[in-house]
């Protein structure tokens, strides 16, 4: 598996982030990302088509180009159902519970202004750069509800986000995980590098055997990350097959991280 996971990474070249302008656009748009329930492929600005998590951030950005200052706590403090379901909207689809959106977008903001001024650069300035521990990055965004996830889904991906684009310098590169979303358990149960089960204990064992195999590899964490999502979620054998046709626990509908 070792192997295997350096022959994929020798090639792979993880993401940049260059199209997300600012650490407002990431924070709030890493705060809605999760099952986004677009039923097809889009195009925006002539570009794509994009699909899911990707068709979102496309759609955020757009209406932030449009609107500039949108994707900002003073942008959303106020906002409802209907603004979200805008913007959002491509085509003939917008996204699924912009109600529950709306209001992860309500308290982050509001959260931002009563302890950041509204900023979400003063947040990371705050963490001194650190990941984990009081004070740092996670424990930060623990604070807002769309952020409270245990597991730090979302977290790991802004900060991921901000290190790749200079906002953030980790001092604690040791804090990195690997995200556990929905490809990333099928790629681990296929390959039989966890065992079924329920869905939080096979993400916390994907989650661990993941950090495992970073470490085996010298591969960090978030670029693993990468890796396995962007390869994977096309390819569910790609690191083998050997358990079998094994699936990925249900998404958890009522969820507001995954």
């Amino acid at each position: 598996m070792t192997e295997r996971v350096r022959g994929l990474a020798a090639s792979y070249q993880p993401p940049d982030f260059a199209h997300v302008p600012d650490p407002d656009a990431a924070l709030f748009l890493c705060a809605v990302d999760h099952h986004t329930g677009y039923a097809a492929a889009h195009e925006v600005d002539g570009r794509g088509p994009f699909e899911g998590s990707e068709l979102l951030w496309e759609a955020g950005l757009r209406s932030e180009r449009g609107r500039p200052g949108l994707l900002t706590a003073s942008g959303l403090a106020e906002i409802g159902a209907d603004d979200v379901a805008e913007v959002f909207r491509v085509d003939d689809e917008t996204v699924a519970d912009p109600e529950r959106r709306a209001g992860l977008w309500r308290d982050l903001a509001a959260g931002l202004l009563r302890d950041y001024s509204g900023s979400a650069s003063e947040l990371l300035a705050a963490s001194a750069g650190r990941l984990a521990g009081a004070g740092g990055v996670l424990a930060r965004l623990r604070e807002f509800e769309a952020y409270a996830d245990p597991l730090a889904k979302k977290s790991f991906l802004f900060a991921k986000i901000a290190e790749r684009r200079g906002w953030l310098r980790v001092q604690d590169p040791e804090a990195w995980e690997v995200s556990a979303d929905n490809v990333l358990m099928r790629l681990a149960l296929r390959s039989g590098l966890v065992e079924p089960g329920e869905r939080d204990a096979v993400r916390a064992a994907t989650r661990g055997a993941f950090k495992r195999l970073a470490l085996e590899a010298d591969i960090s964490p978030p670029v693993l990350d990468d890796l396995l999502w962007e390869l994977g979620r096309d390819d569910p054998d790609l690191l083998g097959s050997e358990a079998g046709d094994l699936r990925e626990p249900p998404r958890a509908p009522d969820s507001p991280w995954y």
